[in-house]
């Protein structure tokens, strides 16, 4: 799956990634499903694994414009996984408590601990893209976040965390579509917002936003990747099977019992 990997140092032009890209599985969907299904069981196992071990970590970071299916991808990737070992947060506007703070506080306060996986469903990049887009802040401080942010993961990693981190990609009519199955659907009206309009027609300063980011915060210790998200199946396969390979990459041991277990008799 490395294909739709940013190779550090690289200028990205999302005009140039199709969305809709199905060139693994050569689109076959029913191929798709069975391999997620199997990355599901895998991942099952593998969790189980890392928490047992309780030595390293996992941060898995979802971005991507509304509708991209952050938390599709969530429940597609991991509802076969044990909720005790992983914690899902995401980042909205942040408190007065939070902003009184650097604006990786509250970020660092939900990094995986030890045994743990952590999704982050929006995350730290909020703080670049949407105060740029919507000019909260000036540029000059903006513009300091992408090394910060890289010198932050880069103490995550080194320190024992894998850094896995997703641009959804999906194309403006594909989050027409899904926009208007919400309206048109009344049991998904609590999905709709008017606000998302309002933030669909900054379409293409986020595109802006984003390429940037993806610039140049794709790092040897923290890549990000594109992942074709126009169709949610293939999506899904992508993003389980890149977790899949880190989690064994990882050469986790289960660790031996601390008490003697000799001779132990079960009555």
């Amino acid at each position: 799956m490395h294909g739709y990997a940013v190779r550090p140092g690289s200028k990205i032009d999302l005009r140039a990634v199709d969305p809709s890209d199905k060139s693994f599985f050569d689109g076959d969907k029913s191929k798709g499903h069975e391999e997620t299904a199997s990355n599901g069981s895998k991942l099952a196992d593998l969790q189980e694994l890392l928490y047992a071990e309780h030595k390293q970590r996992i941060l898995i970071v979802l971005q991507g414009m509304d509708t991209s299916g952050k938390d599709g991808t969530i429940r597609g990737v991991f509802q076969g996984v044990n909720p005790q070992g992983v914690r899902v947060y995401g980042f909205k506007a942040p408190s007065a408590e939070e902003l009184s703070h650097d604006f990786l506080w509250r970020v660092h306060a939900r990094v995986p601990a030890s045994g743990e996986i952590a999704v982050f469903n929006r995350s730290h990049y909020e703080d670049i893209l949407v105060v740029r887009v919507h000019e909260l802040v000036p540029p000059d401080v903006w513009g300091k976040r992408y090394d910060q942010i890289n010198a932050f993961e880069k103490m995550l990693t080194e320190t024992g965390t894998t850094i896995l981190k997703f641009f959804l990609h999906i194309d403006k009519d594909e989050q027409k579509k899904r926009l208007q199955a919400r309206l048109d659907d009344p049991d998904k009206h609590w999905k709709f917002q008017l606000g998302d309009l309002a933030e669909r027609k900054l379409w293409d300063l986020y595109m802006d936003a984003y390429q940037d980011v993806l610039t140049r915060t794709s790092t040897g210790w923290a890549p990000w990747t594109i992942v074709p998200a126009n169709s949610k199946w293939y999506r899904n396969v992508i993003v389980s099977s890149i977790i899949v390979k880190a989690l064994e990459d990882l050469k986790m041991t289960y660790p031996l019992s601390s008490e003697s277990l000799e001779g132990v008799k079960i009555d």
